[in-house]
C-alpha cells in the first residue's frame, strides 16, 4: 500500500431535497462555519474548503427526483475535477441522495485518468482498470427503486441507482450505468431495512455486515475486510458514510436515527490513517442535521470521523476529548 499526502478538498454537498426532512442540506454550511476546515487542517494534513455544489431550489416544483437528478450532475462534475487536479476529495452532505453524484464522478473521473496517473493518484491505474470499490457505513441499506420504495425519497435510493437500478435519471449519471459492481460493494452497520431493497441486494450478492455481525466481531474486523474486498482487483475504494450509522447517543443530529448503532471510539480507531492510502480514492460524510444536533454532539462526531482518517496520529490520540 503507497502511502500519498494529497491535500483534502472539503466539498460542501447542500441538498436536503431527496429526503422527507430537508434540513440537512445546511449541514455542511454550519460545519464550515463551525471551523470544520481549520480544525482538521490543525492535525497537520492540508485540508480546504473548495467550491461546493448546492441544488437548484427553482427546481423543487417538478419534484424530488428532478432536483437531486440535476444536482447529481453537478456535483459528479466537481468530484471529478477534485481528483483530476490531485486532490482527495471529501464530500459534505445533505442527504444521502448526493452519493449518486459523488461515486459516478469517482467513477467517471477513473476512465478518463486513465491509462497512468500516478501523479494524481500515487498507482498505475494501467494496472488497476478502472473498476471502483465502495465501503458503504449506513444504519440503512439506500438500495430502494421507485418500484419498491413508499416514501419516494430519492435518498433511500442512492446505492441502488449506482448499482444500475431504478429510475434513468440517477442512473444514468455522469455516463454509463452502473457505477459499481455488486462484488466491489460491501455495506457495514445495517440495523434497519425494508424487503424490496434487500431483496434487490441479495439478488445481487451484495455483501451486508449488518449490525448484528459487527457486535459479533467488531467494527475494526469488518472494515478490515470491506476494505479488503472493495480493494480486490479495482483501481481503488471509496467510502461513503451516513452518520445515522453511529449511534444516537454519539451522533442524535440527523433525520433518521436508529438504536444500537456503531459506536463512535471503535469507529474512528479503524478508520484512523486511511486518508494516506492511494488507493482511497474519495469519501463523504452526509445526513448531518443541524437543528436536531445537541450541544455539537454530532458535529464533534463528524470532525472525530475526518480527523481520524486523515491523523497520522496514534488511535489513542485521536480518541482523545476535543
Amino acid at each position: 500500500m503507497v502511502d500519498v499526502m494529497r491535500p483534502v478538498e472539503l466539498i460542501a454537498a447542500a441538498i436536503g431535497e431527496g429526503a422527507p426532512d430537508r434540513r440537512t442540506r445546511a449541514g455542511a454550511a454550519v460545519l464550515r462555519r463551525w471551523g470544520l476546515g481549520r480544525r482538521l487542517a490543525a492535525r497537520g494534513r492540508s485540508v480546504r474548503w473548495g467550491r461546493g455544489v448546492a441544488s437548484d431550489l427553482s427546481l423543487i416544483g417538478q419534484g424530488p427526483m428532478r432536483v437531486v437528478a440535476e444536482f447529481s450532475q453537478r456535483l459528479a462534475a466537481r468530484v471529478e475535477d477534485s481528483i483530476a487536479d490531485g486532490q482527495l476529495p471529501v464530500v459534505i452532505g445533505g442527504d444521502h441522495s448526493c452519493a449518486i453524484g459523488t461515486w459516478s464522478g469517482v467513477a467517471r473521473a477513473l476512465h478518463h485518468l486513465r491509462p497512468a496517473r500516478e501523479d494524481v493518484l500515487g498507482h498505475d491505474l494501467r494496472r488497476a482498470g478502472t473498476r471502483l470499490g465502495l465501503v458503504w457505513i449506513d444504519a440503512h441499506l439506500d438500495a430502494h427503486t421507485p418500484e419498491t420504495s413508499e416514501s419516494q425519497n430519492p435518498h433511500g435510493m442512492p446505492l441502488a441507482a449506482l448499482l444500475g437500478h431504478g429510475a434513468e435519471s440517477l442512473t444514468a449519471v455522469a455516463g454509463p450505468s452502473p457505477k459499481l459492481r455488486p462484488a466491489d460493494v460491501v455495506l457495514i452497520g445495517q440495523r434497519s431495512w425494508e424487503r424490496g431493497e434487500a431483496d434487490l441486494l441479495r439478488r445481487l450478492g451484495v455483501r451486508i455486515m449488518d449490525s448484528q455481525e459487527v457486535a459479533r466481531r467488531g467494527f475494526q474486523a469488518c472494515m478490515s475486510e470491506a476494505i479488503a474486498q472493495a480493494s480486490d482487483g479495482t483501481a481503488g475504494w471509496g467510502l461513503s458514510f451516513d452518520l445515522d450509522a453511529l449511534d444516537p447517543q454519539d451522533a442524535p443530529g440527523t433525520g433518521t436515527p436508529v438504536a444500537r448503532g456503531l459506536r463512535l471510539d471503535e469507529v474512528t480507531a479503524a478508520l484512523h490513517g486511511l486518508a494516506w492510502e492511494s488507493r482511497l480514492l474519495a469519501c463523504e460524510l452526509v445526513e448531518y442535521n443541524p437543528v436536531l444536533d445537541r450541544d455539537r454532539v454530532t458535529a464533534t462526531a463528524a470532525e472525530r470521523l475526518l480527523g481520524a482518517l486523515i491523523d497520522r496520529r496514534s488511535a489513542a490520540a485521536v480518541r482523545a476529548p476535543l
